[in-house]
């Protein structure tokens, strides 16, 4: 079975030259509180990737001289409809274990229902009759 998945532009944070990365976290480790809590795979960021709807994304970028860098971490849902959902942002040493919680509370969180509002009837019983079902108009 196919995972659904949409295409999100996922930003960059930060300054191109410092460090800067992206990840898709499955799972927090509570007994850590640096980066290292956020378990998952690292995904490019500043271009569009294709990310399944509910998934929790951790943005992390520094700005700032390679001497004094100044860290910042942004914790983002996706959506069903290729749209990310800001939940929490964090800036300087502590910024990990400022977003653990709430990234583990995201994880707990039931997915999103998928909105299938913007599809035309047609389209939605085209979809099902390709999967097999019979579907008749009301």
């Amino acid at each position: 079975m196919t995972r659904l998945t949409v295409p999100i532009n996922v930003p960059q944070l930060g300054d191109s030259r410092s460090k800067h990365w992206a990840k898709v976290v499955t799972a927090v480790d509570s007994s850590k509180a640096s980066g290292w809590a956020f378990v998952g795979d690292f995904v490019a960021d500043g271009g569009i990737q294709d990310l399944p709807p509910g998934s929790v994304l951790l943005l992390y970028g520094e700005r700032g001289s390679r001497a004094n860098p100044q860290g910042e971490a942004r914790l983002y849902t996706v959506n069903s409809d290729a749209t990310l959902t800001l939940h929490a942002e964090a800036q300087g040493r502590a910024w990990a274990r400022t977003l653990r919680d709430r990234a583990e509370e995201l994880l707990g969180a039931p997915p999103p229902e998928p909105d299938l509002s913007g599809w035309s009837d047609g389209a939605l019983a085209a979809e099902l009759n390709r999967r097999g079902w019979r579907t008749t108009p009301p």
